[in-house]
């Protein structure tokens, strides 16, 4: 019989567990393969709806690293990738797994993907080879695809870019992106339940809203966000769910003014710390429009034929279907006018024939399938495999 591998998958943040629950179900799922589960960061933390309590109500065991202080200065974030790292590091050695899994860029993944490079265990990156210009996180992702030896990209072009770092060809897949295999498998909730679970009628317009700071900015959030809330005021009629802000540096300014917009409209806008992949996938595809700044609307909004409204540049570089909008984040006038395109009928037609860059689903168990299949002493050593053009100068 073969032996069981050892999988652990480390999750950060409800955006990122909620694109790896597809892995995760598919490697539980599998006899040849065994699943731990690590999660730190916000997971952790009340202030981001301690979502690790969802990790635990869809039936996976979780180990815990806290991490977060309770400001969130630059300094903070740094000191909560040291202990991450230190925290991750002490659960990786107990567990000793075979292979570690990780997904995305963010700070909390920067950290456990240190522990594994440092304990020699292979790593697993998911979603490497993107570009989001507006954040710190793409110096974070590219670090993290150094990093690991094997490589999940959400689209052949980003396949491209890990190989042109110098990654093993054999050891990169274009397995699209895992949100979208949550996106299609979705059983919604009705719309009864999600009035009753929001506190608001479901009618249109409905606007489902996330925005996250830009931490390649200079100056705070204040006005981008404003224009975002003045922009949304100019359709009253609007229902608008809005859910939380992540833990970046400057999401005290967005949290504040978020605040004071929903207690000033109660009747038609309602803030969430999280909804929960379920609430929130049902929320996007009874949406007239995803607005904001966060990576679902490029991927399963797209996914979901709902169309995005995406503000500012902190996906800037990531590969955009046609139902994604894009404007700026510091002129009211130009959010508005998006937003009416994107509520324009005409427009909204020519969704019934879409094909989005990330993938058609069934990611999670391509991407078992592989785990279950790898040469793991193949993934120990990690030459550097230059280009055909590099090679040749030598």
């Amino acid at each position: 019989m073969t032996p069981t591998r050892h999988v652990a998958v480390v999750t950060g943040a409800r955006a990122d567990y909620g694109l790896l629950r597809p892995v995760m179900d598919a490697v539980r799922a599998r006899p040849d393969l065994r699943l731990s589960v690590i999660a730190t960061g916000p997971h952790l933390d009340h202030r981001f709806g301690h979502t690790v309590d969802q990790i635990v109500a869809d039936g996976f065991s979780v180990a815990s690293v806290p991490t977060l202080e309770s400001d969130a200065t630059p300094l903070a974030k740094a000191r909560a990738v040291g202990r991450g790292t230190i925290g991750i590091a002490e659960v990786l050695a107990a567990l000793r797994p075979d292979l570690v899994v990780v997904l995305g860029d963010r700070f909390e993944i920067l950290a456990a993907a240190q522990a594994a490079l440092l304990l020699a265990i292979p790593l697993a990156h998911l979603h490497g080879g993107e570009v989001t210009e507006g954040a710190v996180d793409e110096s974070i992702r590219h670090a993290i695809t150094k990093m690991a030896s094997l490589h999940f990209a959400a689209a052949e072009p980003y396949a491209r870019r890990i190989r042109q770092m110098g990654e093993n060809p054999a050891c990169v897949f274009a397995v699209g992106a895992p949100g979208v295999d949550s996106a299609l498998a979705l059983a919604p909730l009705s719309d009864a339940t999600l009035a009753r679970d929001l506190g608001l009628p479901l009618t249109d317009p409905l606007f489902l809203v996330t925005y996250h700071p830009v931490t390649r900015r200079d100056g705070d959030e204040s006005a981008a966000i404003d224009h975002l809330l003045a922009a949304l005021d100019r359709f009253p009629l609007a229902r608008i769910v809005i859910t939380g802000v992540n833990a970046d540096a400057g999401h005290q300014v967005i949290l504040r003014r978020l605040t004071a917009f929903t207690a000033a409209r109660p009747e038609r806008v309602t803030l969430h710390d999280s909804l929960g992949q379920r609430r929130y996938l049902s929320v996007m595809r009874r949406a007239s429009l995803v607005i904001g700044n966060s990576s679902s609307g490029l991927i399963e909004a797209p996914a979901l034929k709902v169309p995005t409204i995406d503000i500012g540049d902190r996906q800037a570089g990531r590969l955009r279907a046609a139902s994604v909008i894009h404007c700026g984040d510091q002129d009211t006038a130009a959010i508005v006018a998006a937003i009416a395109q994107g509520l324009d009928p005409a427009f909204r037609a020519t969704l019934d024939t879409l094909q989005p860059p990330y993938g058609g689903g069934n990611v999670g168990a391509a991407v078992a399938e592989i785990l279950a299949g790898i040469d793991i002493a193949s993934l120990r050593r990690k030459p550097f495999f230059d280009l055909p053009e590099i090679s040749s100068w030598a």
